[in-house]
């Protein structure tokens, strides 16, 4: 959990402040799935924060981070893809970072997702890139086959989203200096329909 005023997506990948791919959050609500690690920085920024994460240990953490920036915040403790507490059409941006990485039905979180947001309003997601699952200490060896589950394969998101009625405009696999694979897989898309 982090106290920053900056949206991180996963280390050694660029900040919000470079990628602008949530754009001015002021007055906004928005909902991070997972940890909370960017909850803090939202709500400075002027955000209405909901964060939702199954451990309780993470949404205590989360909310000794926001009574220590100041800010309110609210914490939600419950699987990635319940997101009953926000009503239909009812959010302008949706937030994970790594958090995505570890749920089995990500289709199932894609579309409550597509459910609470408004048209066009953007989900930005960060997931650890399908290729580290290659590396071991670093190293590339062959641990398992690319995509062999419960990994998925860059295309496996992006399919999984365009079936879920969204339209990916940013893909972005940022690259850490001296790195031999991407460090994560960067994602933007925006709810289609109603």
């Amino acid at each position: 959990m982090t106290g920053a005023s900056t949206i991180t997506y996963a280390p050694g990948v660029p900040t919000e402040a470079e990628l602008r791919l949530c754009g001015d959050v002021t007055g906004r609500r928005v909902i991070e799935l997972g940890g909370g690690q960017n909850a803090v920085a939202l709500a400075q920024q002027g955000a209405r924060v909901m964060v939702v994460d199954p451990s309780a240990e993470q949404v205590a953490a989360g909310r000794q981070a926001a009574e220590a920036a100041d800010v309110r915040i609210e914490f939600h403790q419950s699987d990635l893809g319940d997101l009953g507490f926000a009503t239909s059409g009812s959010v302008e941006l949706v937030l994970s970072t790594t958090a995505l990485g570890e749920v089995d039905d990500v289709s199932r979180v894609f579309r409550q997702v597509h459910r609470v947001l408004k048209p066009g309003q953007p989900f930005v997601l960060a997931v650890p890139h399908p290729l580290t699952a290659a590396l071991e200490g670093g190293e590339v060896v062959l641990r398992r086959a690319y995509g062999t589950p419960p990994a998925r394969t860059v295309s496996g998101y992006f399919t999984a989203l365009q079936r879920s009625n969204f339209d990916v405009d940013v893909l972005l696999e940022p690259v850490p200096a001296g790195a031999m694979v991407p460090a994560a897989l960067v994602l933007r898309a925006r709810k289609l329909g109603v």
